[in-house]
């Protein structure tokens, strides 16, 4: 079931994305990776290559195999952040899970969307058994970080040169959170 938000400027709606959200999910991972290429360690053009109905399977798989999830905000009807989870995939990673993706449009950054993004990935992973919530970020994206540490993430490392992008690399902070 949806929940709702208010920032005191705006009321969004964060759920789980569902298979029918697929175009819209894909044409946002496509901005996020578009205007910030830095940010992600997911390619552009390969992406771009995906039809809807791939990331309608992706979607569904997660729920399927109860694998992960994909967390969507919205603005009324208007699609304006993502995030996704996903947990291990070996018996002895079952407990380990990484957020990936987290994305809000920059004309509705500041009202907190991102920080109930993550709440989802954080209920899904405490319903589902998860111990260890990861991410990697940007070691310059300030905004970012301070959102996940607001989350209750902490900073165990960096990640050096994690992303290479137009001739340059970026370190990455690694933050977790134990549940």
């Amino acid at each position: 079931m949806p929940d709702k938000f208010s920032s005191g400027k705006v009321v969004f709606t964060i759920r789980n994305a569902d298979p029918g959200d697929a175009a819209a999910v894909r044409s946002l991972r496509l901005e996020a990776l578009s205007l910030h290429p830095e940010a992600f360690a997911a390619d552009l053009e390969m992406t771009a290559a995906e039809a809807a109905d791939v990331w309608a399977e992706r979607i569904a798989g997660y729920a399927a195999i109860n694998s992960g999830a994909i967390y969507i905000a919205l603005v009324g009807d208007i699609l304006v952040g993502m995030s996704g989870i996903g947990r291990g995939h070996w018996p002895k990673t079952q407990h380990f899970s990484t957020i990936w993706g987290v994305y809000v449009n920059q004309d509705w950054r500041g009202q907190h969307i991102a920080g109930q993004l993550l709440n989802g990935c954080i209920e899904w992973a405490e319903k589902n058994g998860i111990s260890v919530i990861n991410l990697g970020v940007n070691i310059s994206n300030i905004p970012a970080i301070r959102s996940y540490a607001r989350s209750g993430f902490t900073v165990y490392g960096v990640e050096p040169r994690a992303i290479f992008y137009n001739g340059n690399y970026y370190d990455e902070l690694l933050m977790v959170k134990l549940l």
